[in-house]
C-alpha cells in the first residue's frame, strides 16, 4: 500500500526538515503529512494530524524534543516517536526513552536505516542505531545496581535517580527535564536526599555519591 505509514517531521532547521521531507517522499511506504518547527508546534500538529510516527529532533526552541515526546506519547499513545538527532549523549538517550520514544537514530543514519526504523516502529517494534544500541547494552550489562546502590538503602528509587543526576553535574532544571518533573519537585527531592544522607550541601552529597560509584560523567554541580 502506497504511503501506508504517515509521518510528521519535526526539526527547527528548515534545510534539514525540507531535505528529510524530500527523502521520505521518495519512499513508497511513507507519506509525510506535515512538518513542525519546534516542540510546541509538534504537539499541536500531532493533535491535528494524528500521524503514525513523529520523526523528532531533540534540541529545539520553546519546547525540547524530549518534553514534546513525553506530551505526545501521553496524549496520543497510538502515535510513535522516533528520535532523529545529532546528540549522542547517554543521558539524553535515556531521557528520550523515559519520555516514550520508540526509536533513537543519529542524523547521519542512512536512508535505508531510517526506512527500516519507520516500518519497524509502525509494526510495534523499537529501533536503535548501532552506536546507540551498544550504549543501551553497556548500560544494562553493568553489574552494579544503578537504581538502589547498597550504600544508600534509605533513599527511594526516585531519590537515587536524582542523586545520580546530581553527581553527573546536572542542575535542577536539567534534572527536571530528564525526569519529566517540575523544578519545585526536584528541589524537594534534593532536600530529601540531603536530609536522609545527613549532609548539609549538594557538594557533600555529590562527594558521597561519587565515592559510591555514581556519576561517572564529569561536571560541576549547579544549585539552580
Amino acid at each position: 500500500m502506497t504511503g501506508s505509514v504517515t509521518v510528521l517531521v519535526v526539526d527547527d532547521h528548515p534545510i534539514f526538515r525540507a531535505g528529510m521531507t524530500t527523502v521520505l517522499a521518495d519512499l513508497p511506504e511513507v507519506r509525510v503529512v506535515g512538518e513542525a518547527v519546534d516542540g510546541i508546534d509538534a504537539v499541536t500538529a500531532v493533535a491535528r494530524l494524528l500521524p503514525d510516527i513523529v520523526l523528532m529532533d531533540l534540541r529545539m526552541p520553546r519546547l525540547s524534543g524530549i518534553e514534546a515526546t513525553a506530551r505526545i506519547t501521553a496524549a496520543h499513545p497510538k502515535t510513535a516517536v522516533v528520535v532523529l538527532t545529532m546528540d549522542e549523549d547517554t543521558d539524553t538517550l535515556f531521557a528520550a526513552l523515559r519520555a516514550g520514544a520508540r526509536g533513537f537514530l543519529l542524523k547521519e543514519a542512512e536512508v535505508t536505516d531510517i526506512m527500516h526504523a519507520l516500518l519497524t516502529v509502525s509494526r510495534g517494534g523499537a529501533v536503535f542505531g548501532p552506536s546507540v544500541a551498544r550504549r543501551v547494552l553497556n548500560h544494562f550489562d553493568t553489574p552494579a545496581d544503578r537504581c538502589r546502590p547498597q550504600p544508600f538503602p534509605e533513599l527511594t528509587d526516585r531519590e537515587c535517580e536524582v542523586l545520580t543526576l546530581l553527581s553527573q553535574g546536572l542542575n535542577n532544571t536539567s534534572i527536571a527535564h530528564a525526569l519529566h518533573l517540575s523544578e519545585k519537585t526536584i528541589r524537594n527531592r534534593v532536600s530529601d536526599v540531603l536530609a536522609k544522607l545527613r549532609v548539609r550541601s549538594r557538594a557533600e552529597a555529590v562527594a558521597l555519591a561519587r565515592d559510591a560509584g555514581l556519576g561517572t560523567c564529569g561536571g560541576e554541580s549547579n544549585t539552580r
